[in-house]
């Protein structure tokens, strides 16, 4: 968990002719599909006619490239994992952080309420936008801050018809919903019969009427857990924790499965995750400390054990879900520790250490199921070391050409080109 999880910043509007799109593009699809046009011809018509309707707006006119409406089924890459960002939009627009890294990024990780506001919905739709022209594919992430009993049918529904109309709008969406309920700080925490039920609620709505989108079950590193102390955690005595007492030894220990009960079921889950941050090697944090070797691979795996204890009783997340379940696994969240103020370690011996470790060939050989990896792209007050930590890769010019430079090729970016609004 990497503190306080940023909801919205600043986002661009979407294009002016973006009622082309729906009101044209869209009834068009089924015409030329009606008289055999395969999907790239459909396409390139498409694109044809939106810039002969570019040219007749006026020079200068931004007109919205027509897409195929993208397969949810089809969001996980054959080979390799696509690579995204968490980005502080208030810092930097998706655009900006796309010229830093020198292409888009696949995936751009946004957080809202859900049940969302209208004020919610409409920052929703901006950064559809925004990731339309900069990127390719949105990680919805879904908090119900007000509790799981908030996860109506009707919401689901009315969250599935909004993604439908992003994925007509060409950009694919990965519903991360709840992510960390197996933490102790969330109000949908610790509820595993409830949090199930919501979860598969949700993606009943998503899978029926957004076929564009998909579902992720995201927990939180099991290190730590039962993560005592948190406002929300499990009451013993409670059905809940005698749910989550897998040992069924009386008590909530390490020795528990911390992911298992709160599975919704192969059905409802399309994609699994784990955010994996480089905190530094021991708490209490606020350290520059170079990451372990292999602390990547064995938290991944539950085979965890140095600086920060003997985590090795965990489940390995990567066999049981990747290999068992079959799941295309994500890294929705990860980077490494460096507070400017502190002494230590310098920024880029430390951030390259542990990208060294996500990018390595030895990681995509040995993982060939993870398939995505978000960089969480902040620099941000964290109250768990009461302070700034940057977790940026660009902001600092030295470590962002280091980062660049060890991008590996089995990396997926943003597709160029398909989805993006233009000027003639």
């Amino acid at each position: 968990m990497a503190g306080e999880r940023p909801r919205r910043g600043r986002q661009s509007q979407q294009g002016a002719n973006a009622r082309w799109v729906r009101s044209f593009a869209l009834p068009l699809i089924v015409v030329l599909a009606a008289v055999g046009l395969s999907a790239v011809d459909i396409v390139k018509e498409l694109d044809a006619r939106a810039q002969k309707q570019n040219e007749s707006a006026g020079k200068g006119t931004p007109v919205t490239t027509a897409c195929a409406v993208p397969d949810g089924a089809q969001l996980v890459p054959d080979q390799g994992a696509l690579f995204g960002v968490n980005l502080d939009l208030d810092s930097k627009a998706l655009g900006e952080y796309a010229r830093d890294l020198g292409r888009g990024p696949a995936v751009s990780v946004s957080f809202t309420g859900f049940p969302y506001t209208a004020q919610e919905k409409t920052d929703l739709q901006r950064a559809v936008s925004q990731i339309r022209v900069d990127g390719q594919m949105m990680l919805l992430t879904l908090e119900p801050m007000k509790g799981l009993d908030a996860v109506t049918s009707e919401a689901a529904e009315a969250l599935a018809e909004d993604l439908a109309a992003f994925n007509a709008d060409g950009v694919p969406v990965i519903v991360r919903f709840a992510h960390e309920m197996n933490g102790s700080w969330y109000p949908w925490s610790q509820q595993p019969a409830r949090y199930i039920t919501a979860f598969q609620t949700v993606a009943a709505a998503v899978h029926a009427h957004a076929p564009g989108s998909a579902m992720m079950w995201a927990p939180n590193y099991g290190g730590g857990y039962p993560f005592a102390g948190g406002r929300f955690e499990a009451e013993p005595g409670s059905v809940d924790f005698t749910a989550l007492d897998t040992d069924a030894d009386g008590a909530l220990t390490l020795s528990d499965d911390p992911y298992a009960p709160y599975y919704p079921g192969d059905t409802a889950v399309d994609w699994v995750g784990m955010s994996l941050y480089h905190w530094g090697s021991a708490h209490p944090w606020g350290e520059n400390e170079l990451p372990e070797a292999g602390k990547f691979a064995d938290q991944l795996t539950g085979n965890y054990s140095g600086a920060n204890g003997d985590e090795s009783r965990l489940p390995d997340f990567y066999q049981v879900y990747g290999g068992r379940h079959g799941k295309p696994i994500a890294i929705p969240e990860t980077a490494a520790f460096f507070a400017p103020a502190t002494g230590g370690e310098t920024e880029l011996a430390i951030k390259q250490a542990w990208w060294e470790q996500l990018f390595s060939p030895e990681t995509a050989a040995q993982f060939p199921q993870v398939k995505m990896i978000n960089w969480f792209e902040w620099d941000k007050n964290e109250t768990e070391v009461g302070g700034r930590v940057n977790w940026t890769v660009t902001d600092t010019p030295q470590v962002r050409e280091a980062f660049t430079a060890a991008l590996p090729d089995w990396i997926h970016f943003a597709s160029s080109g398909a989805c993006a609004s233009r000027s003639s």
